[in-house]
This record gives structure tokens, sequence and C-alpha cells, in this order.
């Protein structure tokens, strides 16, 4: 369980907090002191437990602090930057910060890192690091640029890992994000590739991070609400050549918080995360401490003055401004178990009686009278595995996570699974990657409970699988009605058999609208036509020509009298787009996957008339929409081709042709085709013969051309 102490003002005067809040808050060498940087000109020295002010320093007029103020745990002595370049030091006996150690660097300063443990480093806005003490010997040498143009740092943190300190910054570039871990034990630094995956239409809000033994786990807030984890390797393996390494992030916590505000998030432990952010659109802001291991909320704190979105964790503190006002917020988070999670943990025993540990040490465990009859064989056994391993060879990752794959949880299984793609990949990465498909959907035919979506959509993601690696995934997939796996597997899968498109293709066309509006989907196959419309209908009106169609030319006798009996419904039936968006998205899935026409077919018949009516009114939809543009494609990112619409409807009409015939709904739209093939068979036909004139054209130019011309003929003779 987690709790909220009562909260307690550690600045009863307004700070001099801008739009974006306090610089930062960053703790001292000594004990219950911090420094607390405002956006302005100040430093203030708090003790928490006094909740006053030590000291304050100020900038002149007309210098601004440009990041927080620390601590330098080696001397004891405060450092901060102003104007960007221009660097202070001083102690508590220092007044003025005009008379202080100053240095102006060469280039601008992001930020400033220190712990304790190790010097404070500098982390300049191009991406280089410097040590404080090599930077102070030389402040004017060069920096270098680490990032590309654009790039801007959004987010970093200091760690010391195994006594040797690394630091990781996030970047931002045109909606894309990178990670860069510097290690100084070996000077090595390391870029990634953050792949969003499906919910990259949403701007992350805010990071933090935690060490987890060889991993860096990162946590990311986005602007939906939901709280995502990303496993980055201390110990990165050598990337391929020409390669940058990637990195996959997935869901830990869904909607903890509302997307139309400024959000934080902190690690408090390896099981609780605080979330600083209202939870539904119109209420207020909240802090909130949530359980990450079982996916519950342990305790939550309204703040009805508002927040500036910021929060800053030390010790067994929470840090924000509430309001105007820096607030402190004492917390506790015991070990985490399923008990405490639920709410049903025992916190208080009987007189006299011995309590037993959350875990117990086995090598001591006859003193808590586990029995002494089976202290010595535990003994033995101790010992034997602790001499068996040097011999016995080590298994191997991939069946490690094959055996948690037949007994374990869903949630510890995904865990498991991203610890397991973050690391080197072998040279038979494709087929492991296989074998972990299919063992995990062995498991989905043994317990139908079981379905570990998350999992299986990490594994598609990682672009190595096919449907001959694993032929149970998409009838899995059809059997849940997962249509967004369903959308990843036929835009993934080069091999996928037409038995199975035509399943999905059928499932698509029935699944009714409201269902589709819940399910997240791909849409950048799918691009707004509401203005293409409009000017579709104005030219309509205008009667001008389109590539050489124009609906109200009698192109046709018999059809063109049909048509004109109710021209209102045929133009809008070919003008508005006849399904959702997130329909057209999933249907534009199928039109990219392969086939073969012959092995097609057949499953074409299976599908009930209605439904294919629908597809043939989008597919003539796009096509006119195609007809549109000079180059005759359609807009948005990897749209269908003209060749793949064509392709279709011809497909549909030598399946169903008879059964199309027989349905009134589809009356109207056969005659429109028919119309519309017959006008564009006209263009053609006058096409050809422009196209003769031409050639005529042509010779004719030649051979005058040949008359102007002479030549001159040298013979040698011997």
């Amino acid at each position: 369980m987690a709790a909220l102490e009562e909260e307690f003002t550690l600045s009863a005067v307004p700070l001099g907090a801008g739009p974006d809040g306090l610089l930062g808050v960053e703790q001292c060498d000594k004990t219950d002191q911090f420094l607390i940087t405002d956006s302005g000109r100040t430093v203030i020295l708090y003790k928490v437990s006094d909740q006053k002010p030590l000291g304050s320093w100020s900038v002149k007029q007309g210098q601004v602090i440009t990041c927080p103020a620390v601590c330098n745990f080696q001397t004891g002595e405060y450092i901060v930057v102003h104007d960007s370049k221009v660097l202070r030091l001083w102690t508590n006996e220092d007044v003025n910060l005009d008379k202080v150690f100053k240095a102006t660097l060469s280039a601008e300063v992001y930020r400033i890192h220190s712990i304790p443990g190790t010097e404070p480093l500098v982390l300049f806005k191009e991406g280089a690091v410097r040590g404080l003490e090599a930077l102070l010997a030389e402040p004017q040498q060069k920096i270098e640029t680490v990032i590309s143009d654009e790039e801007v740092i959004k987010w970093t943190k200091f760690f010391m890992v195994f006594r040797h300190p690394a630091l990781i910054f996030i970047t931002e570039k045109h909606g894309n994000y990178f990670a860069y871990v510097q290690k100084f034990n070996s000077s090595v630094l390391s870029k990634y590739t953050l792949l969003l995956g499906q919910e990259e239409k949403f701007v992350i809000q805010s990071f933090t991070a935690s060490l987890d033994r060889k991993f860096i786990s990162l946590l990311s807030l986005s602007s939906d609400g939901c709280i995502y984890e990303t496993l980055i390797p201390i110990h990165p393996s050598d990337p391929e050549k020409n390669q940058q390494p990637r990195v996959v992030r997935s869901l830990l916590l869904k909607t903890v918080v509302s997307g139309n505000a400024r959000n934080a998030l902190s690690v408090l432990d390896q099981d609780h995360v605080a979330v600083l952010g209202p939870p539904l659109p119109a209420s207020k802001e909240c802090l909130s401490i949530w359980n990450t291991k079982f996916q519950t909320l342990q305790v939550s704190k309204e703040l009805p003055q508002g927040t500036s979105g910021q929060l800053w964790y030390y010790g067994e503190h929470l840090f924000m401004l509430h309001g105007k006002i820096l607030t402190v917020i004492p917390y506790k988070c015991e070990m985490s178990s399923l008990a405490g999670a639920l709410g049903k943990l025992k916190h208080g025993q009987d007189s006299g009686t011995q309590t037993m540990p959350h875990f117990v040490n086995w090598e001591t465990s006859q003193g808590y009278g586990l029995g002494s009859k089976d202290s010595e064989p535990s003994k033995r056994i101790l010992r034997r595995r602790t001499i068996e391993p040097s011999v016995q060879p080590e298994v191997p990752a991939s069946q490690q996570l094959l055996s948690t794959i037949k007994e374990d949880s869903e949630k510890h299984i995904e865990i498991e699974l991203r610890k397991f793609l973050a690391t080197k990949r072998a040279p038979d990465f494709h087929t492991v990657i296989g074998d972990i498909a299919i063992g995990l959907l062995g498991r989905c035919k043994t317990e139908p409970s079981f379905y570990p979506r998350n999992s299986l959509m990490q594994l598609i993601q990682m672009h190595v699988l096919s449907y001959s690696l694993c032929p149970g995934l998409m009838e899995v997939a059809l059997e849940k009605t997962d249509v967004q796996m369903l959308q990843l597997c036929l835009q993934q899968f080069p091999d996928i058999p037409e038995a199975v498109t035509c399943a999905c293709l059928k499932m698509f066309l029935s699944i009714g609208d409201d269902n589709l509006q819940e399910i997240d989907v791909n849409m950048e196959s799918v691009s707004d036509y509401s203005d293409a419309v409009q000017d579709e209908k104005m030219e309509e009106q205008m009667g001008i020509l389109q590539n050489g169609f124009n609906p109200e030319e009698d192109n046709c006798d018999n059809c063109d009298k049909e048509l004109s009996k109710k021209p209102q419904k045929t133009i809008e039936e070919t003008t508005s787009c006849p399904v959702i968006p997130k329909r057209a998205a999933l249907l534009n899935a199928v039109l990219h996957s392969a086939y073969s026409e012959s092995f097609l077919l057949p499953h074409l018949k299976d599908i009930p008339a209605q439904h294919i009516t629908l597809f043939l009114q989008y597919l003539y939809f796009l096509y006119l929409k195609c007809n549109e543009n000079a180059t005759m494609t359609l807009p948005g990112i990897h749209p269908p081709t003209l060749n793949q619409i064509m392709d279709w409807i011809c497909l549909l009409l030598d399946a169903n042709f008879t059964v199309v015939v027989m349905i009134p709904e589809a009356k109207s739209l056969l005659l429109s085709l028919y119309k519309f093939v017959k006008s564009q068979i006209c263009i053609c036909s006058e096409l050809n013969k422009i196209e003769v004139s031409f050639r005529e054209l042509k010779k004719l130019n030649q051979e005058k051309n040949n008359r102007e011309l002479y030549s001159i003929e040298v013979l040698e003779l011997f």
C-alpha cells in the first residue's frame, strides 16, 4: 500500500514561477536542505524540516538564470548558469552573486547534473558533456555538436551505474524521439530510436527513469493519459553497420490522467509511480500513486488550486507548486504484494507473536521455526546448487523465456519479453521470435482465457515475423475479433493465404460502426476527402470534364436514361465515402495484401452480397478520387494504388457478378460503373487517334529534315 501524509508549505511567499513553473528543485550535500531555482533571477536554499529559507541569491537586473542551480557534493559549493553561457560558483558565506567566481563558456548549457559520489557534469544544448573540473580549467574550449540539426533535448537524468556515472538524455526532432546514453567509464555514447508504435500521434509530456539491473527503465507519460515503458540496455550490443538501434515502448498503465492538461510523472520505487494531473478532462488536478505491478491506484489527493505540471521527489518527499506556493507532501510506499494492492494486508499483529518476514532466507530458515528435520537436507541442496552452475552450461535466454510463457501471467510474460527484445540479437533472431510466437499461441489454444495481446503485438512490430513462421497467429486474432492485430499482420506479412485474407475482409465488412469507433486502427492510409467532395460536387454541377468523364454526358443510350431519372441519388452515392474512416483503413490493408487471382476468386464467392456491394461502392469511390488528380493517385501515406483498386473491382465482379446483378441496391452502382468504363473507352479511342496523328506528323517532319541533309563520303584508294 501507499499513503500520502499531510502536506505542508515550504515557501509561504509566492515564488517567481513563470508560465512553465520553476526551473528546478535540487538536493544539497546536507540532509534536509534543497536548492529552489525560480524561472527568473533567484536561487533559494530551504531546510524542509524547519520550513524556512537559509539563504537567497539573485543575479543582476537584466540577467536570467537558464538552468537549475545544483550543489557540488565534493566541495559543498553551489553552481548555476545564467544567460545560457555564464557559470557561477559560490558558497553559503557569499552574499552577492555578481562578486563570486565566474566563467564564460563557449557554448550554451542545457543542464548541470550533480549527484553524490562523482563530480558534476555539464550537458550542453548540442549534446556534448563535460566534467566540471575540465571545463573550469579551460572554459573556452571547443564544444562539439553531438545531436543533429533541429534536434532538441527534452529531458535528462544522471545515474550511478555500478559506481560509474552514466547520463541519459532524450531528444525530439519532427515528432521522433531519440535516447542517448553516455557512459563515462568507457566514454561510450549510444543512441537509440524510440519506436512509439500505434500511439505515435500523441505527444510525450513527461519522462522519468530508474535502473533495473541491466536496463534503464524509461517511463513516459503521453498526451493520451497513458504511461509507457521502454527498456534501454546499459551495456549496448554492437549495432549492425549503417543501422541505428531501436527500442520499442509498451503500455504500462492505461489512462491514468486526462490528456488535456500538463501532467508529470515520477518513479518512487520499482513498483510505484507518482502521477500529477487531473483524472478526468473537467476535474481538478490530483496527485496519485499507482502500483505498476498490479495496475492499481493506491492513493490520490486533490489539488484544488492547480499546479504547474511539475513534480520532484527526494527521499520520501514530493515537491510541487500548488498554485504559486511551493508545497511538500511526504509519502510512504510499502513493499508491493498482492494483499497490499488489494487492501487486505494486515498491519496489526497480536502481541507475543513472532512476525514472519516477507522473504525467507533459506540459509537461516531454522531460526524461524521451519523445522529442524529439513535443515540439513536444505543445506546440502544449497551447497550442491552453488557448485553445479560452474559446470552446467547456461540456459539460453530464449529457452528461459519459453519456460516463462508456459507458466507465468500475461503481465510477467510481457515484462520478460521486453527485456529479451532489448538484448543483443542473435543470427537466428527471426526463428527465435517465431518460436516465441508459437509458444504463446500454443498456450492460447490450451487456455482459452489466455490472450497475451500486448506480447504478440510486440513480436509483430519487430518486422521479422511472417505467416509461415506463426501460422496460428491470424486465426487467433480472427477468433478474438482483434482487427488492429489483423491490420498489422496484413501490412507486414508477405505470405498470407488467400483464404485468411478473405476471412479478414469478411470481418472488416461485417463489424459494426459502433464497435469500430472503440478500436485503435492505423489511419495513415486514409486521408480526409471532405474538401475533395465539395470540389467534385461543384465541378459536376458546372459540367466540367474530369479525365474525360462527365456523369451528365450521354455516352450510353439505355443506361443514361436510367441514370437521368435519379441524378441526385447517383451523385451522392459516388461523391461521399460509403464507409467510416476506420473501416476504410482496414479495407486499404486488404487492398495492399499480396494474392494469386486463381486462389482468391473461390473465396470471394463466400462473402455476402450486401458486403460485396459495400466494398464495390468503396472501390468506386476511390477510383473517382484517383481520377480527380492528374497523377491518378490518392492523398495520404501509403494509399491504395489505381492498379490495386481496378484489380479488386474486376475480382469482385468476376466472382459475384450474377449475385450482384440480382440485388436492387447494386443496380445504380453497376450502371455507374458501366457508364464510367464506356466513357473511358471513348477517351482511349480518341487518344489512340491522336497518337496515330502525331506519329504521321513525326514521319513527315523526319522526311523534310532528311531532304535538307547532305553527306560526304570519303573513298580510300590503295
